[in-house]
């Protein structure tokens, strides 16, 4: 598997103990929850193959914070992505993705 990470500002994002933020190492999209000024800034992803030893960086993507109160697109949900069948062994973790988006 490839995995994600996220540069913000020519920064690599630190998220092991961030509570707004998250990756999905099944998507490889960032979600942000309740976006505050300090977020605003140029995103870009980087995806790795461990097995090629290859890392490619996407295009920053900016964030700017909207003033006039318009949400878009997003209405609140819950996003889940669960394959038809999650397989482990006896005594071993698996991860499972749940989150919500919304306003």
């Amino acid at each position: 598997g490839l995995s994600y990470t996220w540069i913000f500002n020519n920064n690599t994002l630190s998220l092991q103990e961030d509570s707004r933020r998250f990756v999905s190492q099944e998507t490889g999209n960032l979600y942000i929850a309740k976006v505050e000024p300090s977020d605003v800034g140029n995103y870009t992803c980087v995806v790795t193959n461990p097995k090629a030893g290859q890392s490619v960086r996407g295009p920053p993507t900016p964030l700017t914070l909207r003033t006039d109160g318009v949400m878009g697109e997003y209405e609140p949900k819950i996003e889940v992505r669960f394959p038809e069948a999650t397989y482990a062994a006896k005594s071993s973790s698996v991860k499972l993705e749940c989150f919500a988006l919304g306003k």
